[in-house]
Parts: structure tokens; C-alpha cells; sequence
């Protein structure tokens, strides 16, 4: 655990492993427990195995597309957040409409950590997260 040791699970998935290995460093460096997958078939493994608080995807992976990723989770969890990360500017709509929000791989990494801080705490106000 990093800095904060704020005890969230983000699951990374891209296909890019350098780029995979460098969001791993920077969200463990502010305290975040973090899981990567290379593709869609083991980003959906991890999923269903691990308790996941939001997940950064790519958009454009080989065998299965983010969209297809972002669609099966939310089917699953449709209150987790998903900040779909990606080269292509013009994804389509209907994949945006899955997710809760859309950044290109090229935002620097403070832009990247507010995004998901803002997601995270929008999602800690669910009610459905709370103990009955």
C-alpha cells in the first residue's frame, strides 16, 4: 500500500503492457490496491473474483473491445465505475453511454488520479455499498 492506504481495488486493463505497468505505479503510489489484466477475458476473471471498486479500461484491446468489457461488468455491477482510457478520440456512443467516464491515454497523470477520485467518491454514496 502507498501514501494514503485507502484500501480501494482498481482493476487496469489494457493490452499496452508498459502503459498497464506505469498506471499500476502511479495508483499504488496513492495508496490503491490495484489488479491488471492484458485482455478482456482475464479483466472478466479478475472481476468476478475480486471485490473491485472501479475499473480503468481500454478501449482497444485484441479479441475483445472495452465496450464488450464495460457492458458484461455493469451487467454485473451496474453501479461500478468504469473510466474508459483510450487513444481513439471518436469511440462510439453506445460505448460511452456504458461508462461513467472517458479520458485519452494522453491526459497526464494528475488529471487521471482526479477522475477516478471523483468517480470513487460518487460511488461511496450509493446506498446500496452500505451494511443494512
Amino acid at each position: 500500500m502507498g501514501a494514503k492506504g485507502n484500501g480501494l481495488v482498481i482493476l487496469c486493463v489494457d493490452d499496452e503492457a508498459v502503459g498497464l505497468s506505469i498506471r499500476k505505479l502511479i495508483l499504488e503510489s496513492q495508496g490503491y490496491c490495484v489488479f491488471t489484466a492484458e485482455n478482456g477475458p482475464d479483466a472478466l476473471a479478475l472481476f468476478s473474483a475480486e471485490m473491485i471498486d472501479l475499473v480503468v479500461l481500454d478501449y482497444a484491446m485484441p479479441g475483445m473491445h472495452g465496450g464488450v468489457v464495460a457492458e458484461k461488468m455493469k451487467a454485473v455491477k451496474p453501479a461500478l465505475p468504469i473510466l474508459m482510457l483510450s487513444a481513439y478520440v471518436d469511440l462510439p456512443s453506445e460505448t460511452l453511454a456504458l461508462v461513467d467516464k472517458y479520458l485519452t491515454k494522453g491526459e497526464p497523470p494528475p488529471v487521471l488520479l482526479a477522475a477516478i477520485a471523483e468517480l470513487l467518491k460518487d460511488d461511496r454514496q450509493i446506498p446500496a455499498r452500505a451494511i443494512a
